[in-house]
């Protein structure tokens, strides 16, 4: 959760990027932000602590979580730090989006060089503005833990990004997604990650997840028309159970309607220790300390509809089964004509991992776990497909093997570059039509699967893999491009615009020294 981000790309046509002619490149590369490159010339200066690094420098922007295509511009994101820009062609590092005095400063009171942003890992694009909408969480409370959501804007070019506080707006998780429809940005606690201030000071982790969180619903016009730094209101509502992932649909036309992931009693603030045992009881493989606590419960879904007039919040349709413990990642159609009239959605669901539930969070729970609930031993991966709307299962398909661990799906248009459509968008929009690509982590060797996304139940269309076995480290989410294609050119901002004469008067000769020869580096770039 906390180490340096790296990007993969795979082309999915053979021949490109040096490939021979019946290959495939796949190329892998760590995000070389200023402080993975502060990291590389001064290790030593790097203290690991129970979240991640803290070191002179300030605290790292590791951006390890999600890609994000803007058109023909690429970038990366992380819940603890600004949103990042990589050329799409050479996965170098282009810039960090926004000055942090433009962000107002740090979500917590300090003054190193580099900013602590408590952030979100998935912003949005807004076609209709072409601007990126993400989040700043600033706490306002510390027992119980409290933070203010802000929201952020980019437009894409310069170095200031525009921010306004939501006013009594708190939450006490984090906010890993926003999503957005024509008219409202729609912000929720995740719920699922909570900071533990006893854990912190080496105590025992007791702060669990809720059973329901807050919604915020905040009006893009009422933004616009708010001095930046002053409150923007927002309509307040509750959903259940909490949630890391969630997608509204575009069009508002017909009210405000949002597909919600929710993560049922999946606590990402537990994470499994070598003196753990696990769900039934054995000792924790080695091998798995370090990864987070899975499901303890079939995760569900469900479409929920919003009326701002009114405040109130309506389920519309609701799925949870025996196959759909551990939902990992989505697949959706992200054209313009995609997310205004979605059709189906794909999830991999990772299966029940009693190896990586450990007995120390069970207790922690006591009955809000129903241990009757669970399987006798493991089960395996699925991909399935759920039509929007009704959340009908339209296909299930179980993955061969329980060493099998599929990781974020994406959906690949059929026919893209039609007339007249977006440039993202196929011949025929909303996911249904087109195919669903899945990567699998295995032991038994990395491989590339892909589905038609009509009927993924059928199987593999075709697979890609390699002779050698090879293996990949864990990776979280993905997103497909029809191309990549070198970064535009955009006024981007630089870190030396940052290095301030009292924070470097501040650090050690021999870590301004690295600053001095970092800023001078990515200066060239």
């Amino acid at each position: 959760m906390f180490g340096f981000g790296a990007i993969i790309r795979l082309s999915l046509e053979p021949g490109g990027y040096g490939a021979a002619g019946d290959r495939f490149a796949l190329r892998y590369r760590v995000i070389d932000t200023p402080t993975e490159r502060l990291h590389a010339l001064r290790p030593e200066a790097f203290v690991a602590g129970p979240l991640g690094f803290s070191s002179p420098f300030g605290a790292p922007n590791m951006v390890n979580t999600a890609p994000l295509p803007w058109g023909d511009r690429l970038f990366v994101t992380w819940d603890v730090g600004r949103p990042a820009e990589l050329d799409a062609v050479s996965l170098r590092f282009l810039g960090e989006v926004g000055h942090v005095d433009s962000w107002r400063g740090s979500s917590l009171p300090d003054d190193k060089l580099t900013p602590f942003l408590f952030s979100t890992a998935h912003p949005v694009v807004d076609p209709d503005r072409n601007c990126l909408w993400t989040v700043k969480l600033v706490p306002v409370g510390f027992s119980p833990w409290r933070l203010q959501p802000w929201v952020v804007r980019y437009d894409g070019d310069g170095i200031e990004v525009r921010v306004w506080p939501v006013a009594g707006a708190t939450i006490t998780g984090s906010m890993h997604t926003i999503t957005q429809t024509r008219d409202w940005l729609i912000l929720a606690d995740s719920g699922n990650f909570k900071a533990d201030p006893g854990e912190l000071t080496n105590g025992v982790r007791s702060v669990l997840i809720d059973d329901e969180v807050p919604v915020f619903l905040v009006r893009k016009d009422r933004i616009e028309q708010t001095p930046v730094g002053d409150e923007v209101a927002a309509e307040v509502f509750t959903v259940s159970p909490s949630t890391g992932h969630f997608y509204a649909r575009y069009d508002d036309s017909d009210g405000v309607r949002v597909l919600f992931e929710h993560m049922d009693r999946t606590d990402l603030g537990f994470h499994l220790r070598a003196d753990d045992t696990d769900a039934f009881g054995r000792p924790v493989d080695p091998a798995l300390v370090g990864f987070y606590n899975m499901a303890m419960a079939p995760s569900s879904v469900s479409e929920v509809s919003f009326d701002p007039l009114t405040k109130t919040a309506t389920r519309e349709a609701f799925v949870c089964e025996e196959w759909s413990w551990s939902h990992q990642l989505s697949a959706m159609d992200w054209s313009t004509e995609g997310i205004s009239a979605p059709t189906r959605h794909h999830i991999v669901f990772q299966g029940f991992r009693p190896s990586a539930i450990s007995q120390r969070a069970l207790t922690a729970y006591g009955d809000r776990v129903d241990r009757s609930a669970f399987p006798d031993d493991e089960t395996a991966a699925c991909l399935v497909s759920l039509e929007r709307g009704s959340l009908e299962v339209s296909s299930v398909y179980e993955f061969p093997s329980l060493a099998d661990f599929p990781s974020s799906p994406v959906f690949v248009p059929r026919e893209c570059g039609v007339p007249g459509r977006s440039r993202y968008a196929g011949k025929d929009p909303g996911g249904h039509d087109g195919w669903v690509v899945c990567p699998v982590l295995s032991d038994d060797g990395f491989r590339v699967e892909v589905f038609d996304a009509g009927s993924v139940g059928a199987g593999p269309v075709a697979t890609l893999g390699t002779s050698a076995r090879t293996c990949l480290p864990f990776m979280l989410h993905s997103a497909w491009a029809p191309a990549a294609v070198s970064a535009p050119d955009a006024e981007r901002l630089r870190f030396s615009q940052e290095v301030r004469r009292d924070v470097m008067s501040a650090l050690s000769d021999a870590d301004a020294a690295a600053v001095v020869r970092v800023a001078a580096e990515l200066d060239e770039i």
